[in-house]
């Protein structure tokens, strides 16, 4: 496996409150994480880092992750915990009302593929040069589009569009999307609403599926593309490649 991933400002935000990491553990299993943390005096940033660093070590401290009964039990059980972390700091921390954060997670076995995600980053997965939307963002806009009240053009310029339906650190109950996808894949991308408000799917496509650049000069490309858009936001990306070959 080769993987990367990257995290900028933007142009507009003064500070960056999206984490993200790629880790491993002992039976070269993967687990990708991107969160984007929102709350006021900088606390976006602290449930964001809460999101990667406790559910990353943690994943990166055990054997193998199991079946995938097990790996469903274990993202649910760490996700409550660390919601339940990102709840418990935002009551003792008055400052950081509003404290909350985003997450999309990938997990590559030998055996399967997994997505989880609760809000509004975003998960891919490449294949024969073709990018493929695996998770569905938890929008008050994206819950209209679904029954039916707007159109799906109509959702592009929504005034609500970036009105979260589910976060982490809202709610003590958490309800999260998980997705069993077909391992047999090229990459897997995840990235936070940065980059998809920025750019379209098919733009993002067509920089990772150019053959004359490393992964790391896509992620590069991508993030240089929305900050010439306006980079309105933080963006957060991470990308892992099957080792057939650089994509």
């Amino acid at each position: 496996m080769k993987s990367f991933y990257l995290t900028d400002t933007g142009r507009v935000r003064s500070h960056n409150e999206d984490s993200v990491t790629i880790v491993k553990n002992a039976s070269n299993e993967h687990l990708m994480i991107v969160a984007d943390g929102m709350g006021g005096h900088r606390a976006g940033e602290v449930a964001s880092s809460m999101v990667v660093t406790q559910i990353g070590k943690r994943f990166s401290e055990i054997p193998t992750i199991g079946t995938k009964l097990d790996a469903v039990n274990w993202l649910k059980e760490n996700i409550d915990e660390v919601n339940n972390n990102i709840l418990k700091y935002g009551e003792e921390n008055p400052d950081s009302q509003g404290l909350g954060t985003t997450v999309v997670m990938a997990l590559l076995t030998q055996e399967f593929l997994m997505f989880v995600n609760v809000g509004d980053s975003s998960g891919y997965v490449l294949k024969d040069k073709k990018l493929h939307k695996i998770t569905k963002e938890h929008t008050l806009v994206n819950f209209l589009v679904e029954t039916g009240e707007i159109t799906a053009e109509e959702a592009i310029n929504h005034p609500k569009k970036n009105v979260l339906m589910k976060a982490l650190g809202v709610s003590e109950k958490q309800d999260v999307d998980i997705f069993d996808v077909d391992p047999n894949i090229d990459a897997i991308m995840l990235c936070s609403d940065g980059l998809t408000n920025m750019l379209t799917k098919d733009q993002i496509e067509n920089v990772l599926i150019e053959d004359d650049i490393t992964s790391e000069e896509k992620l590069i490309k991508l993030i240089k593309k929305c900050n010439a858009r306006g980079g309105t936001d933080n963006i957060s990306i991470a990308y892992l490649v099957k080792d057939s070959g650089e994509m």
